[in-house]
């Protein structure tokens, strides 16, 4: 018989299927899921819920957003092994991953950063307005008003940004 190792499910497949599972039971809190990151910090594993909501996220919803879908975890287990489960506001500089978050962030300021400098540009950072998102693909109005199309797989990470000033 041969030895068979038991695979892991990959971090990214056990976070859509925590979103699937606690979507609705975060809309009941009177919150909206933003995103869900199952990741490993330090030997520890950590799965945090982006919670958001029209009046902003206080520490009372994140705590009864955690009342409410720990019963949910614990019955449907869909994590082998222990974890901490972290409920917490996406920030005001919040990353854009699942395409509604684009179209959420249209209008607003955004950081790019890029796996490589494009064509005409000498850095992997671009900053601008995000003026639009269609398959995957990223559009900016420069500072300077130009646009800019930045192409899927050409950009690691897109960021919203704040004005501190």
């Amino acid at each position: 018989m041969e030895n068979e190792e038991k695979k892991t499910p990959r971090p990214k497949n056990i976070a859509e299927r925590v979103r699937e599972l606690l979507f609705d039971a975060v809309i009941a809190e009177g919150c909206y899921l933003w995103d869900v990151e199952y990741v490993r910090e330090g030997a520890d594993w950590i799965l945090r819920l982006l919670i958001d909501s029209n009046e902003g996220v206080t520490l009372d919803d994140c705590e009864r957003v955690s009342r409410a879908v720990d019963p949910l975890l614990d019955e449907a287990d869909p994590i082998e092994g222990s974890y901490s489960l972290e409920v917490t506001s996406p920030g005001v500089e919040r990353q854009l991953v699942r395409p509604e978050h684009f179209e959420a962030c249209i209008g607003e300021a955004v950081e790019v950063r890029l796996y490589a400098p494009l064509e005409g540009q000498n850095t992997k950072t671009l900053t601008g307005t995000l003026a639009a998102y269609a398959d995957g693909r990223v559009t900016l109005t420069l500072p300077d008003g130009a646009p800019c199309e930045i192409p899927k797989g050409a950009w690691a990470k897109v960021s919203t940004v704040c004005d501190w000033s």
